[in-house]
């Protein structure tokens, strides 16, 4: 969806869960997720349960029903570039990222960078080495791992689909295991 779809009241799924949009801004929204039983929760502003700020990035994953979400996803699976992540590195990013706990800023593993090469880096966990924050990176195209202080991957540009598209149409390269 798009910002312009949004108004106050509006409700939407984004993820698995529903929302209500409870306010729009010019570049986001506020919104609080459906999850309690009694209505009661949901009067007002101000409101007993927590509002979520959505950015443009998690508006384009809002949906008005249960099947434009499925859609989506399943026209996601069948064009997207992306080689996608093997169980195994799952499972070690995931208990990874559990350990991570300590890290401040969550936001960083939302997207994954574009290193200057064209090779796209997903930002899994991070750990503290001195005074610096070393971040975990997933390269997905050629399964390798890898790790670089969160002052240079914050530097590096986001990685967009095109970039994702580019990089598959490069030569394979050499798996680093």
């Amino acid at each position: 969806m798009k910002l312009t779809d949004f108004h106050i009241g509006l409700e939407f799924m984004e993820g698995p869960f529903w929302w209500r949009c409870t306010d729009v801004g010019t570049r986001s929204i506020a919104a609080i997720k459906l999850v309690e039983d009694d209505p009661v929760w949901y009067a007002g502003p101000p409101y007993i349960i927590e509002e979520v700020v959505l950015d443009e990035a998690r508006l384009a994953d809002c949906h008005l029903t249960e099947d434009e979400h499925i859609e989506a996803a399943l026209v996601e699976a069948d064009t997207s570039s992306h080689p996608g992540y093997p169980h195994e590195a799952l499972r070690r990013m995931t208990e990874a990222r559990l350990k991570s706990g300590a890290y401040p800023r969550k936001g960083m593993f939302r997207f994954d960078r574009v290193w200057n090469d064209g090779e796209i880096l997903h930002p899994y966990a991070a750990r503290k080495v001195g005074q610096e924050w070393m971040i975990s990176l997933y390269l997905p195209f050629t399964e390798s791992w890898g790790e670089m202080s969160e002052v240079q991957f914050v530097a590096l540009p986001i990685s967009t689909p095109h970039d994702t598209k580019r990089r598959a149409e490069q030569a394979p390269r050499p798996r680093g295991k």
